[in-house]
């Protein structure tokens, strides 16, 4: 079988099978590329952290008297909204989070403390819109649970999600972000968790594509000699 032949109907009939799963790797690679990381991950949106007075370098006797067990890490730090707490961790238990301004337990954190320690974190002082304790993982966060998200009422729809047992903010989400992970869960082929690329279907499909593009190289001084001919 002559070689141009069998080139072109590989070419014509794998091109067709892969060939919307192309069109979403070069469409959402151009997007990848036109839309900085930080603008996605809404950089630009923290506020400037003003400093405050030291944090002590030691546990206190009030602290060890408000834990149940002696913690495998103790943390002291401030919050987006200027407190001064520390984050106790333990191997078995959920973190517990103390206030060193009036030496409480302050975790898990109310809905108006997740709100305000927001509110600091964003630049601008926006208003809130909704509040929303989150206890389970979605493609939009799988970090720490759980975990309060603080909705904002701006153009960028974004969203702060405040750990709830350590006040630290551990994710920002906006409208940017979410077109971005939704094309990349069409660029990875995971539309599930939006995290897998080792998939089998992935690597079916990059290789058929490597094929077809393969099949277009080997066709290319085929179809330029028919050309040439054709014009003399």
């Amino acid at each position: 079988m002559k070689v141009a032949p069998l080139a072109s109907s590989i070419h014509k009939w794998l091109a067709l099978i892969v060939g919307v799963q192309m069109l979403f790797w070069v469409g959402s690679g151009l997007f990848f590329a036109i839309y900085p990381i930080e603008q996605v991950r809404s950089e630009h949106r923290i506020a400037e952290m003003h400093s405050a007075a030291p944090l002590p370098e030691r546990a206190p006797s009030e602290l060890a008297a408000l834990l149940p067990e002696a913690p495998s890490r103790l943390v002291y730090e401030r919050t987006s909204a200027g407190g001064a707490v520390a984050v106790a961790e333990f191997h078995e238990r959920r973190p517990i989070l103390i206030n060193l301004d009036d030496w409480r337990v302050a975790s898990p954190i109310s809905a108006e403390a997740a709100e305000q320690i927001a509110r600091a974190y964003i630049a601008g002082n926006p208003r809130v819109r909704e509040a929303q304790l989150v206890t389970e993982e979605s493609p939009e966060y799988r970090g720490v649970l759980p975990a309060w998200r603080i909705a904002f009422d701006d153009a960028e729809g974004l969203a702060v999600y405040v750990a709830a047992d350590t006040a630290r903010v551990t994710a920002r989400r906006s409208d940017l972000w979410r077109v971005y992970d939704a094309l990349w869960a069409l660029h990875i082929m995971d539309w599930r968790d939006h995290e897998n690329f080792n998939t089998g279907l992935l690597i079916a499909t990059s290789f058929t594509s490597l094929i077809v593009l393969l099949a277009g190289f080997v066709l290319f001084p085929y179809r330029l000699r028919l050309r040439i001919k054709r014009a003399g």
